[in-house]
């Protein structure tokens, strides 16, 4: 089938109770990897790219194989930018054939992001892209933010509803304690915060920084009302250690078929779980 919108896919996943993954690709056996997950599992899936990922793979040969997987896929799944931060980044991607796109004008003040997001709205909605945004700073590894910092940061609710209300976005982006990259303790989500958003705004709910936040979090969080889950570091970690089991090994080994290819599943192991978690088995 060929590549579907986020809207439709978070649109059923509302209705049902559950999260979509969004799981980030940089190469082939990662792409490999999420479509054969969420055949195995049954499951709809958000297949999306950065602008690191971009860069690296050249979005040719992203869109590429996203839309090779998709044709060849029994189970939905969306091309989606991850993090773009320009409106024409964004529109690079649709011209590309990205189905989703993400515009994180998260840096800057409000009514910038407010324009931004509404200008990248109007071109995306006339060509059949829907559009996340992003609302909130989410931080990187650090964890010694104070809590008059943390509210600095973190999304206002009020905010969150008066966004939505002036932009019509599909998925909104919160900053509710999760952090890109690898945790140095364990992450505290701010539920109350994400509780008073949801009942703000009617919108789908996005969680970034997903990777090592608690499974009981996680499941808390999307009984909330998040919708969409993203996944980088755990999908990057699984696949690097496989690299470095086969190697170490065999030092002399020399074929990358024989070291990405227990990549490739240890990267389909833990998007399956994740499946899971998230609660989407089933429900393509």
């Amino acid at each position: 089938m060929s590549l579907v919108s986020i809207s439709d896919l978070l649109k059923k996943a509302e209705a049902g109770g559950y999260a979509v993954g969004a799981f980030n690709c940089n190469n082939m056996e990662i792409v490999q990897a999420i479509i054969a997950a969420a055949e195995a599992e049954k499951s709809p899936v958000i297949m999306q790219a950065s602008q690191g990922a971009i860069k690296y793979a050249g979005i040719e040969y992203i869109t590429a194989m996203a839309k090779i997987a998709a044709e060849n896929a029994s189970v939905p799944v969306a091309l989606h930018l991850d993090h773009g931060t320009s409106f024409e980044q964004v529109m690079m991607c649709i011209r590309s054939g990205f189905s989703s796109v993400m515009i994180d004008g998260s840096k800057l003040p409000f009514d910038d992001n407010v324009e931004l997001t509404k200008r990248v709205i109007a071109v995306a909605r006339a060509v059949g892209v829907s559009v996340e945004a992003e609302l909130g700073k989410i931080g990187g590894t650090e964890d010694d933010i104070h809590v008059d910092e943390k509210d600095a940061f973190f999304t206002k609710p009020e905010e969150a509803k008066e966004f939505v209300e002036r932009t019509g976005v599909d998925a909104l982006a919160v900053a509710i304690g999760t952090a890109h990259g690898q945790y140095k303790g364990i992450p505290e989500l701010d539920f109350p915060r994400l509780e008073k958003i949801r009942s703000m705004i009617r919108v789908p709910i996005v969680l970034h920084g997903s990777s090592g936040v608690p499974d009981d979090a996680i499941e808390k969080a999307i009984k909330i009302g998040v919708r969409k889950v993203n996944i980088d570091t755990n999908i990057r970690e699984a696949f690097v250690q496989a690299c470095r089991d086969v190697l170490n090994k065999d030092s002399k080994e020399i074929d990358p078929r024989k070291v990405l290819g227990p990549a490739r599943e240890a990267a389909t192991e833990i998007i399956r779980e994740k499946i899971r978690l998230f609660g989407s088995s089933g429900k393509a």
